[in-house]
């Protein structure tokens, strides 16, 4: 079997790559970055440099593959996200030409990432906001930008599945975080963001940290070993509608700062920076279908999850250093 994973130098790309490597398939790693800006390379894998959103490359890359990952998109944390909606929109490029060589080449199964950013906003108002299940995804209000271009690219999906036979399968992922992806730069998300902070007061390099907004919205987290192994099950399933891939676990900003200082063994100063970049006030994953679909659910709890993120990113800083 020939493995397609597009955004394979990506932080869950590089993952998945290595859980596909261990089970023995053929594995065919693509990113638009050179390699030396991979955040993991497979060498047993057949490594591509390409642009997943050109029609050739796609096409190119897409050619005598049973199955494909599609992971390519333009994202980030939620500072990337409200700041670059076009951008963020342009990623329908690879999600089209990716699905049009996946159905020029005979692949068999198409794995497309979704986020949980397709949800409509008036659902996620509120702090102790009731988990959202599938369904909350219509009528559509989604993030503006990014959440627009995954709920178009999930109903063409499902098209493609109905008018050209594809097995087409959509995960909406839930903020996947762990070792190995970015930390800095502005495109990391909060928990890398916030380990990196209280790593820097306890190497001594500063007092305090700065929390985006009032540290009272809440999210939920999924660690990315549960990611890898939900995403490739829901492939591999027979489950065709757009499914939840999430941690049920409901924290606020504060809670997981609250973690970190644990962790990390110091008390921090908090700032906090109400005109940053916030996003929804409230977002939890409802894991219900996903339960009853595949007989578990993401459960790596936030607080051991973060002690192997923040290992890793306190080791990244003390080796620049």
């Amino acid at each position: 079997m020939t493995v397609l994973v597009t955004g394979a130098g990506g932080f869950i790309g590089g993952h998945l790559v290595d859980r596909l490597l261990e089970t023995g398939a053929g594995v065919r790693a693509v990113d638009v970055k050179p390699l030396d800006d991979w955040y993991q390379v497979h060498e047993s894998a057949e490594n591509i440099v390409a642009d997943c959103s050109d029609p050739v490359d796609a096409h190119k890359v897409a050619d005598g593959t049973d199955e494909i990952y599609n992971l390519a998109a333009d994202m980030g944390g939620m500072g990337f996200i409200e700041n670059n909606k076009a951008e963020c929109m342009l990623s329908v490029l690879t999600s089209t030409n990716m699905l049009v060589a996946a159905r020029d080449a005979g692949t068999k199964r198409f794995f497309y990432s979704s986020s949980a950013c397709v949800y409509n906003g008036e659902k996620q108002t509120d702090p102790n906001v009731t988990a959202l299940a599938e369904a909350d995804a219509y009528p559509g209000d989604p993030e503006d930008g990014y959440g627009w271009e995954k709920l178009f690219s999930e109903r063409m999906a499902r098209h493609f599945r109905e008018d050209f036979g594809i097995e087409t399968r959509v995960a909406r992922y839930h903020n996947v975080y762990g070792p190995l992806g970015t930390f800095d730069g502005g495109r990391e998300k909060a928990p890398a963001a916030l380990s990196r902070k209280v790593a820097e007061v306890a190497m001594g390099h500063t007092d305090g940290i700065e929390i985006w907004g009032d540290g009272e919205q809440t999210r939920s987290f999924m660690y990315i070993d549960d990611c890898v192994r939900g995403t490739m099950e829901i492939l591999a399933g027979e489950a065709v509608e757009p499914v939840n891939l999430g941690s049920a676990e409901l924290v606020t900003i504060n809670e997981m700062v609250d973690i970190l200082e644990g962790i990390a063994g110091v008390k921090v100063e908090r700032s906090y920076n109400l005109d940053a970049p916030q996003g929804v006030r409230g977002r939890n994953s409802d894991n219900t279908l996903f339960h009853q679909t595949y007989g578990w659910e993401p459960s790596i709890s936030l607080k051991e999850g973060l002690e192997k993120t923040y290992a890793w990113i306190y080791d990244q800083l003390k080796a620049r250093a």
